[in-house]
């Protein structure tokens, strides 16, 4: 009955894992086909894509396995979410942009922003509360704030995020209100949702009564 219990814990972790991945693709999609700016990654991975002719997606799935690299001299240790994170959410992003049209009129530029950010603040919480590994990016941060004790998270998080924002928008990357409302808004978002998804710890065993 436990190893039933520990595979079905498994089973619900890896398919909310998978379903975050893919919403959070779609998310990127969604804020792709607005037009009025994205989160400093995607400003980076946007940019590079125009540049190289490379999908938007490759380009995503090429920035993670580059970043996961930066995690051996870190010492951090990738788990099963943090390398389907690198593969699922380019390839859902891709598939994504191929069905979701580009947003002419105002409202629905604005409708697909805040539904991109909501929805990615929900996917976020989905596959960080599944607790199979970080993502590459995320990990980067922790681990830079590990390796050097006088580096917070936050502010490890704040300058990689901008040294790949200002270097996105070189490249071409869109950078516009979105970018704003999404810095602005994914914290809370995630705060928001992540207690409700996270899936929670087995129960420790009774000690047995002699």
């Amino acid at each position: 009955m436990r190893e039933s219990g520990k595979t079905n814990r498994f089973g619900r972790r890896f398919v909310q894992l998978q379903l975050g991945l893919v919403l959070y693709g779609l998310s990127m999609a969604l804020l792709i086909r607005a037009h009025l700016g994205l989160d400093p990654w995607d400003v980076f991975h946007q940019g590079v894509s125009e540049r190289t002719g490379l999908s938007f997606g490759t380009v995503v799935i090429i920035t993670g396995a580059v970043v996961l690299l930066l995690w051996i001299p870190l010492r951090q240790r990738p788990g099963l979410g943090t390398v389907s994170n690198v593969i699922v959410i380019g390839l859902a992003a891709d598939l994504a942009l191929r069905l979701v049209p580009d947003a002419g009129a105002w409202w629905l530029r604005g409708a697909l922003v805040a539904v991109g950010i909501l929805l990615n603040g929900f996917a976020t919480a989905l596959y960080i509360g599944a607790r199979m590994g970080p993502g590459p990016r995320d990990g980067l941060m922790t681990g830079l704030a590990r390796r050097f004790p006088r580096l917070s998270i936050r502010l490890a998080r704040t300058a990689v995020e901008v040294s790949v924002l200002a270097l996105g928008w070189l490249l071409g990357g869109s950078v516009g209100v979105a970018t704003v409302l999404y810095a602005l808004g994914i914290g809370p978002l995630t705060q928001l949702f992540l207690p409700r998804l996270t899936v929670p710890e087995p129960a420790a065993p009774e000690p047995a009564v002699a």
